[in-house]
């Protein structure tokens, strides 16, 4: 006789297929317009899928549509690690950096872009908890990344005779002598003219030229911290710190410089379920003029976090609007941001397994995971900002926006106690389709049972043939039409 938690998964399969089902007729098309996204980078692989956040203006959209309406097939695929970054070359193979659960030693996987299992791995060297968790596609399609010895490496990958795959380090550039001791890199992107920006947790930030070596630094005011990624746009790169957003842009030899710095509220504590007592915003470029308008952050104001929206060009503040009020008001995630609109969505009370070392306590110390999502629209004149909608959205991934198909595209937490928000082991996990214009859920699809399914708020993938990659605390489940 089958074992009760069998008989649960069952059961929880079937509603989710019926759920998905049942949805199709109801769900109408999205009906938004999005404008440009921010604009291509010639140093970075194809818009979408070269960085965690789909570009290096960190919009958390992309051009290509996912699985279609019909009701998708998923397959988990098992590699022992947790998996933050998925990327996609221009030649179609998907690079995965994840972390093995027990060793923690950061590991490249190339993923068969058939099937996504792993063609072949190649181990870094063991830094910090974020430490390898963000990196960026080239333009020529290797993986960028700084290894725990603060080398900036260059990941390629190529076929051998016999048929096998490798992936080997191309090119490497040390930026120890740049790195105070103690500290480490956790952000990278380019900028226009090649270099490398990079952003230390310790609030150092520098640039590495690939062409000379010369690597040149500044760093931020003592006790400001970066705890997510960097964004680049061609006014300069954007910095958010556990105090402060920043825009920075780059002298003649690369030393940076400060073009403007507009502090926010960070509240008085972390909150549960964000990593840091600050926001978790890595910036987004985003506007409707060249994708590059405007940057956005979420602070950490207490009760209720606020989106700020600031001019790219001056650091003008265009608005500040409470977000996230119908669940827990906190976010870990970057925002997406297209045309002028900007999704928001909640981490409040995520039980993260690990915490980073200097994360402090949080206040208060626990709370449910609700969710929440909320859309805000900058004004056409630019003159401030509009509450779009806010609503409750268990999402546990960072949302992405396909402005091919007109839907945000994400990963869903259910609760084995229907209509709690208390989080167990055992909580199912459904792929979801969510309108942007109402905020509605779409379409769900049942994907799986238990921490094995966990996305642990990590971003998804919308690769080439609308096939959706997804890393889980155990893995990577791989999405696509059925």
């Amino acid at each position: 006789m089958p074992s009760p938690r069998l008989c649960r998964a069952g059961v929880l399969a079937a509603v989710g297929t019926l759920l998905f089902a049942a949805s199709l007729s109801p769900a109408r098309a999205a009906t938004s317009v999005f404008g440009p996204l921010p604009p291509h980078n010639p140093y970075a692989g194809p818009d979408g899928t070269a960085t965690m956040h789909g570009d290096t203006g960190s919009s958390d959209a992309t051009p290509l549509p996912g699985p279609g309406t019909g009701p998708p097939a998923s397959k988990r695929i098992a590699l022992r690690s947790a998996c933050p970054t998925i990327l996609v070359g221009s030649d179609g193979y998907p690079l995965a950096l994840c972390t093995p659960i027990f060793s923690r030693v950061p590991t490249v996987h190339l993923l068969d872009p058939a099937t996504g299992t792993s063609l072949a791995q190649l181990a870094l060297t063991k830094g910090s908890l974020l430490g390898g968790v963000y990196a960026y596609l080239d333009d020529k399609d290797r993986l960028v990344a700084v290894d725990g010895d603060n080398t900036l490496l260059r990941v390629a990958h190529r076929e051998k005779a016999d048929g096998e795959w490798e992936l080997y380090v191309d090119r490497a550039l040390s930026l120890s002598a740049a790195v105070p001791e103690g500290d480490a890199v956790t952000g990278l992107a380019p900028d226009w003219k090649g270099r490398v920006w990079f952003a230390t947790g310790g609030g150092v930030v520098g640039t590495a030229d690939k062409a000379t070596g010369a690597v040149r630094t500044l760093a931020l005011p003592p006790g400001e911290r970066v705890e997510n990624s960097v964004s680049t746009a061609p006014a300069g790169t954007a910095v958010a710190t556990t105090h402060a957003t920043y825009l920075l842009t780059a002298g003649a030899d690369g030393t940076p410089a400060v073009s403007w710095r507009r502090a926010y509220d960070r509240g008085t504590a972390r909150k549960p379920g964000q990593l840091s007592h600050g926001t978790g915003s890595t910036p987004t470029f985003f506007g409707p003029g060249d994708g590059a308008d405007y940057v956005t952050i979420v602070d950490n104001a207490s009760p209720t976090v606020n989106l700020l929206v600031y001019r790219a060009d001056t650091g003008a503040q265009v608005c500040s609007v409470p977000v996230l009020r119908s669940g827990g008001s906190g976010s870990e995630n970057s925002p997406i941001g297209a045309g002028r609109s900007v999704f928001v969505a909640s981490t409040y009370g995520y039980p993260y397994p690990a915490l980073p070392e200097n994360a402090g306590e949080s206040d208060p110390a626990s709370a449910a995971f609700a969710g929440g999502l909320t859309r805000v629209d900058v004004r056409a004149d630019g003159s401030g900002c509009d509450l779009g909608w806010d609503t409750v959205v268990r999402s546990s991934a960072v949302p992405r926006l396909s402005t091919a198909d007109g839907l945000i595209h994400t990963i869903a937490r259910g609760s084995v106690l229907p209509g709690s928000d208390a989080t167990s082991l055992l909580d199912p996990y459904y792929y979801a389709q969510i309108d942007p214009d109402t905020g509605a859920v779409a379409r769900t699809r049942y994907l799986g049972l238990s921490s094995l399914y966990d996305t642990l708020q990590m971003v998804g993938t919308i690769a080439p043939g609308g096939v959706v990659y997804q890393g889980t605390i155990t893995g990577v489940v791989r999405i696509e039409a059925g």
